[in-house]
């Protein structure tokens, strides 16, 4: 399979918002230890994480909430969260030195370039994205990140049996993503085989307002 054709639009505006000084001191003295450089060229997963085990993108972690917990309940699994927002990268890293997690580990870029340049091909056993930017007005849907080239973007990076879980709070996005997977022959639903993932804080927070929660689990054929 062929990679797609890279977008030129991207799916998110680097607003960097306020970066406390607990998280500016941990991307400082942390991300050394935890970080991954973005490079142009193919990384070899395994040595990045010092040992052979399943391998999880998470793209878009926010403030790493989930993605520690996730990784702290299974650490037989390795985690590789991208994220572009500085406060959310010293808070995981926060999370991570106060946890004592072995089996982060994070890029700080754009995660479509990530997947292009440095995912080998056939080498995630998941992919975990949860509350991508719903980029709500008509006009800015272009912007949306799971659309067909993306979907076959990750189907290209994904073992056979791997899966891929997205959820939304908004609906029509969350159509949109299930027919971008359905046009992708690479996947089909899996929905009943993917463990629950912990309630976010930014979830708990919608679900007091009324809002919804849409959940596909693909599976890579």
């Amino acid at each position: 399979m062929t990679d797609p054709p890279r977008r030129s639009i991207r799916s998110y505006v680097l607003r960097q918002g306020r970066t406390t000084a607990a998280q500016a001191r941990a991307h400082r003295e942390l991300l050394p230890l935890y970080g991954i450089a973005f490079q142009p060229g193919v990384i070899d997963l395994d040595h990045a994480f010092g040992r052979g085990a399943p391998k999880v993108l998470e793209i878009g972690f926010g403030m790493g909430e989930t993605t520690a917990a996730i990784a702290a309940a299974h650490p037989e699994i390795d985690y590789l969260g991208v994220e572009v927002h500085t406060p959310g990268v010293g808070s995981l890293l926060n999370r991570i030195a106060s946890l004592g997690l072995k089996n982060v580990r994070i890029v700080q870029h754009d995660a479509v370039e990530v997947l292009e340049r440095m995912i080998p091909p056939a080498s995630l056993d998941g992919v975990h994205v949860f509350y991508p930017d719903p980029w709500p007005k008509k006009r800015h849907h272009k912007r949306r990140l799971i659309q067909p080239a993306f979907v076959a973007l990750l189907a290209s990076r994904m073992k056979r049996g791997a899966t891929v879980h997205v959820a939304t709070d908004w609906e029509d996005y969350a159509v949109q993503i299930r027919e971008s997977f359905a046009g992708e022959s690479a996947f089909e639903n899996a929905a009943q085989d993917f463990a629950s993932r912990p309630e976010t804080k930014f979830e708990r927070r919608g679900t007091k307002l009324g809002h919804r929660v849409w959940d596909l689990r693909l599976r890579r054929r």
